[in-house]
This record gives C-alpha cells, structure tokens and sequence, in this order.
C-alpha cells in the first residue's frame, strides 16, 4: 500500500538510515566540503551552490541530511566574496561533480554513479545551479535533475539558461523573500524552464535566508534569517525529489505531487505519459 504524502513527508524530515560521514574537497585541490554516506557502491550525488556571502558551512544540516538518505552531497567554497562570478560557481559545481564520481570517497570504498548527478542551490547558488545545468545539457548531457531554494538572477541570467534544460526541475520559493522576489527570480526560471518536468512552490512564512543555518555577519546586510520550518520542508522535498530522479524509485513520487502545508504547488507542468 503507498505510502501518503503526509506520511512521506513525516519520514523525510527525520534523517535517513545512513551514519555520514564529513570530508573536505580542499584535500582534491578545491575548496568544499562533501557529506557522504558511510558506505555505499553507485550512489547518486547532487553538488550544492552556496548563496551570496554564504559559507557552506551554512548548508552542513541539509547536505548531511541527503546524505543520511544516501545521496553524496558536496558544496565547493569558491566564489563567497561579495563580487563572485556566477559562471565560474556553475563550472565549480560541475568540477565538483568530477570529483566526487571520480576520487576515492571513503574508508570503505564509496562509489559513485556518474549517472545519478544532479544540481542544487540557494540564491546566485541556485542561479549558478542552473547556469551549470544549461552547459552540461549542451555537452555532457549528465545532469539529471536541478533543485533550488529561492534562486536569484545571475550574469548572465538564469532564466535565459533555464530554456536549455530539459531534466526535472524544483523550485522552492519564498513568500516573503526581500532579497530575490520570486517574481523576477524564482517564478522566472521556473517559466523558462525547457524541459516540460518542473516544479514551483512557495514556502510560507519563508524569507531568502531561511534554509541557512547558524548566524553569520550577512544577515546584518540582507534581509531574512534561518528559519526551522523552511530548514525542514527544504530538507524532505529536496530529499524526495532526489531520491526519484537520480535513483528512479517511485516511493516519494507522491509527495512531489501532492501539495503540502506550507509549500504548496504554485506552477506545475509534468511530461506526456
């Protein structure tokens, strides 16, 4: 019998069965840090984009969250100034994806599926996501999902990127974001979005900066802070959304269509069966 979205839901906010494991891409040549499960053989893997200012320390409960599920996850410190450059993010989130399917992960031999790739990120993060998703989708063809958390506009923009991608898309935006108002940001890329598999939806009584977590001196210079509610909803979909198109189960396919409280589905476009 399937499992109900609330259910699912419930199951995913909690962490996964597996123990993680913290490890340091600086120890490759690129500064990050990288979760992984314990043990594993051809795991999927999602390389996370940090937002503007943002340390990646800042994410370490989300990405150690996909981990738990059994998802390496891996976010590369480049670009933190308060000028970086959007399209040098994306092609570090590409290396990183490099790294992590090529390098030896662990004591026990963690391996991953250079075909279980996908791509994630907060704010100019999330925009570098999907500018990265764009190149590979002209080359490479190895991505095969792309989720955000209030994505921003970059140089050059996201949206326009957005219209080369074909692989599934999720959104997640903020109702109360200041800083990039879905409007011109997330609703936009979403909009744009080439592929007919994509998703948009607001988290309530969200701002930009909820997904993060500790403090940090941005938060003098940008509106918004972290927020559980946000951290824990961020945490299961993207989970959820992960866990169905890197690994082709169809357990948490459910929650991906079912609107939830506090994050229901704004714009939805799904492929011909």
């Amino acid at each position: 019998m399937a499992s109900k979205p609330k259910q699912l839901l419930a199951e995913l906010t909690h962490p996964g069965p597996h123990e993680v494991l913290r490890g340091n891409l600086a120890l490759v040549g690129l500064p990050g840090v990288v979760y992984t499960p314990r043990a594993g053989l051809g795991l999927p893997a999602v390389a996370f984009g940090h937002g503007w200012l943002q340390p990646p320390d800042r994410y370490r409960g989300l990405l150690r969250h996909l981990a738990s599920w059994g998802i390496v996850a891996a976010a590369p410190a480049t670009q933190k100034g308060p000028l970086p450059s959007h399209r040098l993010l994306a092609a570090d989130l590409l290396t990183t994806l490099d790294v992590v399917t090529t390098v030896r992960l662990g004591p026990d031999g963690i391996s991953v599926d250079p075909a279980k790739l996908g791509l994630a990120g907060h704010s100019t993060g999330g925009g570098s996501a999907v500018l990265a998703a764009a190149q590979d989708a002209q080359s490479t063809k190895r991505i095969k999902a792309v989720a955000t958390i209030t994505a921003a506009q970059t140089l050059p923009p996201a949206s326009e990127s957005a219209k080369a991608i074909t692989v599934p898309g999720l959104h997640l935006a903020a109702d109360g974001d200041l800083v990039a108002p879905a409007v011109a940001h997330a609703e936009a890329i979403a909009g744009a979005w080439g592929g007919d598999d994509v998703q948009l939806r607001f988290l309530g009584k969200a701002s930009h900066l909820g997904v993060t977590e500790g403090r940090h001196w941005s938060q003098l210079i940008m509106h918004g802070k972290p927020h559980r509610k946000t951290q824990q909803l961020t945490r299961a979909l993207f989970t959820a959304f992960f866990l169905t198109h890197l690994t082709g189960s169809d357990k948490y396919r459910p929650l991906l269509e079912a609107d939830v409280k506090r994050a229901p589905i704004e714009r939805e476009e799904e492929p011909a069966h």
